[in-house]
């Protein structure tokens, strides 16, 4: 089981009912799923492009990405319905919490004049959006064989209600959020 699954009931969950006052072990938050999004738009002409920043994806995520097509066609980008213009991987289970797990001890350590993520990136509905610059900041990518570096967003989806319980049970996992 993962390590953080492990905090999350071991450690999480009591401090979460304590400082909350749930009346019931089903209301208490837990992290539902995680959707990494990377654009691609640079390569719907280019399928070598492509084939390698989903490769990078599936590296990262440890799981295949789903190419994303356009839905309409817009003139001024040069683009037709259909096109490739990204990939996504939704995590759930134990590969989501491994996955949390190595993005807030290992990789947003590595992010360079790094002083914590911004706690104003939630929806009001108690998910979090975080984005990273560059993918060289996963340790399983290997740095020579990146030809173009891609950002990519991260969708932390929680059973919380509101902003509040979703960042004080993301702060129990461990995302080191920014002093205000």
């Amino acid at each position: 089981m993962a390590r953080l699954k492990d905090k999350y009931r071991a450690e999480v969950v009591p401090a979460l009912k304590q400082r909350f006052n749930y009346k019931n072990v089903m209301e208490i938050p837990r992290l539902e799923k995680i959707v990494i999004n990377m654009g691609l738009g640079d390569c719907k002409d280019n399928a070598k492009a492509l084939e390698q920043a989903v490769g990078e994806l599936e590296i990262i995520a440890g799981q295949k990405p789903l190419v994303t097509k356009a839905k309409k066609s817009i003139a001024n980008f040069k683009l037709r319905a259909g096109m490739n213009v990204g990939a996504k991987v939704t995590l759930r289970g134990d590969r989501m919490y491994e996955f949390t797990d190595k993005l807030v001890s290992i990789v947003l350590p590595r992010v360079r004049d790094f002083r914590g993520v911004s706690a104003k990136a939630f929806d009001g509905r108690g998910n979090y959006a975080l984005g990273v610059r560059e993918q060289l900041i996963f340790p399983e990518i290997e740095y020579d064989k990146v030809e173009k570096i891609r950002g990519m967003e991260m969708i932390f989806v929680t059973t919380a209600k509101t902003d509040e319980e979703a960042k004080e049970l993301l702060r129990l996992l461990g995302m080191p959020f920014q002093q205000a």
